[in-house]
């Protein structure tokens, strides 16, 4: 099966945890039965990225990037490649390489989607990436490490992360809520 077909079969059956999250399921299906290769970096205007958030084992702090283009501070994620099989596997790829701990423990259910206009994917077209996120937990040893991608990578307290889009702190609430710690 490849990328694409595995991707609308997922969110195809996934079952959407409030009405907008409905609505972006809806429309990132709606994307891939239209676009065979909507998966893909050089699908213009719209394409699928997937990603992860990193939480430590207690719940109790999230791992993040501070993106170097963006410069902001996010979850860890990214474009689709050929050797990825499922949305899953993009996500925990992106995860390993921009967090540098191996070993994280995902979530195989998507946690949130969101999509977003990114200005620097496509120069000179705005272009939006259909977020597909899922949630790791890192091994009580991770030590996590700068990839190429970021200008800091940082464990932060759930109670007292940095400025995050509204959205981030959502997926921080799934993601605790999953693990059991509460919201």
């Amino acid at each position: 099966m490849s990328l694409h077909d595995a991707a609308l079969t997922a969110l195809a059956a996934w079952r959407a945890p409030s009405e907008r999250q409905e609505r972006l399921r809806q429309r990132y299906v709606t994307h891939l039965e239209a676009e065979p290769g909507g998966v893909w970096r050089d699908c213009v205007p719209d394409h699928l990225t997937a990603g992860a958030l990193v939480l430590d084992a207690t719940g109790e702090h999230v791992l993040l990037n501070l993106h170097k283009k963006a410069r902001r501070w996010f979850h860890f994620g990214g474009h689709c490649e050929p050797a990825d099989a499922t949305l899953l596997d993009v996500a925990a790829r992106e995860a390993r390489e921009e967090s540098g701990v191996p070993g994280l423990q995902l979530d195989p259910e998507p946690a949130q989607l969101d999509e977003h206009v990114v200005p620097f994917c496509s120069p000179g077209v705005e272009v939006h990436h259909l977020d597909v996120r899922f949630v790791a937990y890192a091994p009580d040893t991770a030590q996590p490490a700068v990839s190429d991608e970021s200008l800091d990578v940082r464990w932060w307290p759930v109670s007292h992360p940095p400025d995050l889009e509204a959205e981030m702190y959502e997926l921080i609430a799934i993601g605790r809520s999953r693990l059991g710690t509460g919201s």
